[in-house]
């Protein structure tokens, strides 16, 4: 839109606009798209262009409410800029921005504020800065994808189910619903990438698995077949196996590019993921030299497309992949980074290799069948990564008092010096014990039953006491660790005895143990306990005295 006249600027641009829940969509027509640069900020919406006689103009909208520019976009036509900004209050509705009552869903802008960058000083100033600003400024890509827009759809049915799941390393089971939609915005697990997340009616979808066509959400709550829901994505969530699953992509098509190494399976991680390549190793340079690859692809800013063809269709037969499903009906996805790879797949991507922002391979492991797993991460993860370690290597640079780069040789010291403890620690336990027997042995008021515990023993420590008493009494219980927490006990002695009473001193510590012949030991769990075992094992001792009286 190029604006003409020594004094008037203004250009009348129409404007239509619609609120969502999560967005809103504002179009503007103008003369030009082509001539006019966008930039949406927080609170604002900023358009810049030239006069004819070449000087810098702007105009802005105030905004109701706040934007998140970095997820927002836009994209123009010959006539039209189309704008997508996300709200980041989702739940607050915009008003009209018109008081006609005649175009309650128009909005008619006048470009009558364009103003000139050159009066003053410090007005060129923000020239200067706002005109670097523009040379810097990219191709923002097509608009979103828009995946957590209010989405409603019908349910088709809701069948009981129930769900397996593992809490803190223990197996439970929920009762709930398997849901099928008429269509969905959550992927279901497959193809190496976990399932989304999400809401259906503010209901928690904790599971999402595929059944043929058919995807099946897992709520705890029923619905009615044939009843509107509305579903939202968990988009932190769905970004990081997006920028997971494109990062696989990318530097599964450079290893074969550069090594020949060819992909076989792979697998999104909560934390990290691998690739497992078809060769029996890999070099470091070889990871040093991939990683720079796959990060100079990210700075070209190249495209991720998706295409959609007939399963007849020959291209199927040259894109990469191992193979549709055996179920497989209708049209094939292909994901095609551009000039790099395209692949057959089903899982959610980036539509550009700079949303990856970065990729970093952390190492290689020894795979199965002659195979090497490559381990990486992607966008967000490299960040949190990068953000751990640092704190790491702060609290080691306090506790060890040396610089990041003397870590390992103190640590390495360490360690050889707790080795040496250890052994010596060792050394004085046996010895210990040995005492130990050695002065119940000469006690001349000794008992029938030994009971000893002792918080830094170990199971060395006890076998050393029971070889040399064991004998000479009738039970022999000894404890070791924690008097308030876990440990490991021993029971010895005459062998009627300890069979008799192995399993249900086990019993009272919590315990797992196992016997052979004059020995039951195991660990404990309830160290606490052993006042109980303690009683018990007099009375038996007790029973038997009263027999030979």
């Amino acid at each position: 839109m190029s604006v003409s006249g020594e004094t008037d600027y203004s250009q009348p641009a129409k404007t239509q606009w619609y609120d969502r829940k999560n967005y809103v969509f504002v179009e503007f027509c103008v003369e030009d798209s082509k001539d006019v640069d966008v930039t949406i900020e927080k609170f604002r919406l900023v358009f810049s262009c030239k006069s004819a006689d070449n000087l810098e103009l702007y105009n802005n909208i105030e905004l109701y409410s706040k934007v998140e520019p970095n997820d927002s976009r836009h994209k123009r036509s010959d006539r039209s800029i189309t704008l997508f900004m996300r709200k980041v209050d989702g739940k607050k509705a915009w008003p009209r921005l018109t008081k006609e009552k005649t175009k309650n869903a128009w909005l008619v802008v006048d470009f009558d504020n364009w103003r000139d960058w050159h009066d003053d000083d410090q007005q060129m100033i923000d020239l200067e800065h706002y005109s670097n600003m523009l040379k810097d400024l990219k191709d923002t890509g097509p608009p979103p994808t828009m995946d957590d827009l209010d989405f409603e759809t019908l349910v088709v049915s809701c069948t009981p189910a129930e769900l397996k799941i593992t809490v803190n390393g223990k197996k439970e089971t929920l009762k709930g619903f398997d849901v099928i939609l008429e269509d969905t915005l959550l992927f279901p697990e497959g193809g190496g990438q976990p399932d989304d997340r999400g809401l259906m009616n503010d209901i928690p979808v904790l599971r999402v698995t595929r059944h043929g066509p058919e995807a099946i959400h897992f709520v705890q709550s029923t619905l009615e077949p044939l009843s509107i829901v509305q579903l939202k994505i968990d988009w932190e969530r769905r970004f990081d196996h997006m920028q997971q699953h494109s990062g696989q992509h990318l530097i599964t098509a450079i290893a074969d590019l550069m090594f020949g190494f060819k992909t076989t399976s792979w697998e999104l991680g909560r934390q990290r993921s691998f690739i497992e390549l078809d060769t029996p190793s890999v070099t470091g340079e070889q990871v040093e030299a991939l990683e720079l690859a796959v990060n100079e692809k990210i700075r070209e800013h190249i495209p991720v497309n998706v295409r959609v063809v007939t399963v007849d269709d020959p291209e199927v037969e040259k894109v990469r992949g191992r193979g549709l499903p055996d179920d497989h009906a209708g049209p094939v996805r292909i994901i095609d980074i551009v000039g790099i790879d395209a692949n057959m797949c089903c899982g959610t991507h980036v539509s550009n290799l700079s949303h990856l922002q970065a990729i970093k391979i952390l190492g290689t492991d020894k795979g199965k069948k002659n195979k090497t797993n490559l381990i990486f991460l992607a966008g967000n993860r490299v960040l949190k990564y990068a953000e751990r370690s640092y704190t790491v290597e702060r609290a080691l640079t306090t506790l060890l008092k040396n610089g990041p780069e003397e870590h390992v040789e103190a640590v390495d010291k360490l360690q050889k010096s707790v080795k040496l403890l250890q052994k010596n620690n060792l050394s004085l336990l046996r010895d210990l014990a040995l005492l130990t027997a050695n002065s119940f042995r000469s006690d001349p008021n000794k008992g029938k039953l030994l009971v000893l515990h002792r918080k830094d023993g170990d199971n060395e420590f006890m076998n050393i006491i029971a070889n040399e008493v064991s004998a000479e009494v009738v039970l022999l219980f000894l404890t070791v660790g924690d008097e308030k927490g876990a440990g490991l006990f021993l029971l010895a002695g005459q062998v009627d005895a300890v069979e008799a009473l192995g399993s249900k001193v086990s019993q009272i510590l919590d315990g797992k143990g196992a016997g052979k012949r004059g020995r039951y030991q195991g660990k404990a769990n309830k160290m606490s306990k052993r006042t109980e075992v303690e009683a018990l094992l007099q009375q038996y001792v007790s029973s038997l005295d009263t027999k030979e009286e």
